[in-house]
Order: C-alpha cells, then structure tokens, then sequence
C-alpha cells in the first residue's frame, strides 16, 4: 500500500513538475513585463495574460484591462505600444 502511493505520489511530481515549472517561469515573464511596462510610464496594474508573438516579442494583458505590445525594436530599445 505504502508503496502504491509513492508510485502514485511519484507519478503526479513527474507529470505535473513541469507544469509548475511552466506557471513559475509565466509569472515571471509576467513581473518582468509589468516592470518594462511601468518604466516606459504606461499605466498597469498587473499583468494577468501574457502572449509571445516571437522572440523579444510579446503583447501583455494588464488586470485594468489595458493590452500593450512589448517588443525590442531593430536599433535594440525596448518599445512598449498601448494597443
């Protein structure tokens, strides 16, 4: 019995490990998008969604319910556009 539910214990960890592991990385992308998008001076309360559109590519939905378009242009300067 008590090693069914290590198996089973065991199991859960490696199925979803990397789903936790996935929800730690978004809500970092998210903090890190709130924070590029406060130092641009445009109004968000928090990030809640969250799309990458490519790389450095990124459009953020804010709690408030602004949507910003976050990208690094071509001369390297990080553009943040309310959409």
């Amino acid at each position: 019995m008590v090693r069914r539910k290590s198996a089973l214990a065991f199991a859960a960890v490696a199925t979803l490990g990397p789903l936790a592991i996935a929800a730690a990385a978004d809500a970092s992308l998210g903090k890190d998008l709130g924070a590029t998008i406060a130092l641009q001076g445009m109004p968000c309360d928090k990030v809640v969604d969250a799309k990458r559109n490519s790389d450095s590519d990124y459009t953020a939905t804010c709690k408030d319910g602004n949507r910003y378009h976050v990208f690094v242009d071509a001369s390297g300067r990080v553009v943040v556009q309310k959409i």
